[in-house]
């Protein structure tokens, strides 16, 4: 029986991910960038919950790869991983942005790493990422819990200041 709403745990959100083979793939090229502090997160990991809840199936339109380098803040870095993701999968829409440089961009105080930055995303059920481990481990990030993921509210994250 299918785990859904409520109902839904942390490690079931790990299993549906383990269960989708395009997922790990995706999670193995991320993985094998060996970035620092390194996830995909929001829609890619949001999109998975829920289709599961409402049996759908939505297309990969969108990775966002996050990761906090503050030793290199150029944006050449960020599009020479682009690109080897690109090469690797070149018909998703790659996304890999440096978590250390995109408090300029939002205008806030610095992040201190990838959970602090995920955690001042826009809404809540996105706020949300998955790392894959050199141990071949899954690591979910939830700076805001799963509560609004797993009953599909859609509402500002505590942490979004914009």
């Amino acid at each position: 029986m299918a785990v859904i709403g409520n109902d839904m745990r942390e490690t079931d959100i790990l299993n549906l991910i383990k269960e989708d083979e395009e997922m790990m793939e995706i999670l193995r090229l991320v993985r094998d960038l060996h970035l620092p502090d390194c996830w995909i997160g929001a829609g890619f990991l949001r999109n998975k919950v829920w289709d599961h809840l409402q049996g759908t199936s939505t297309p990969r339109n969108d990775i966002d790869v996050i990761y906090f380098d503050p030793e290199d803040v150029s944006t050449e870095s960020e599009d020479c991983y682009w690109q080897k993701l690109k090469e690797k999968k070149p018909d998703l829409d790659w996304s890999v942005k440096n978590q250390a440089r995109m408090h300029l961009y939002n205008d806030e105080a610095p992040y201190q790493n990838s959970t602090d930055a995920v955690s001042h995303w826009v809404e809540s059920a996105t706020c949300v990422a998955v790392a894959l481990k050199e141990d071949g481990s899954l690591t979910l990030m939830v700076p805001w819990g799963i509560d609004d993921l797993v009953n599909m509210i859609v509402r500002p994250s505590p942490g979004f200041t914009r």
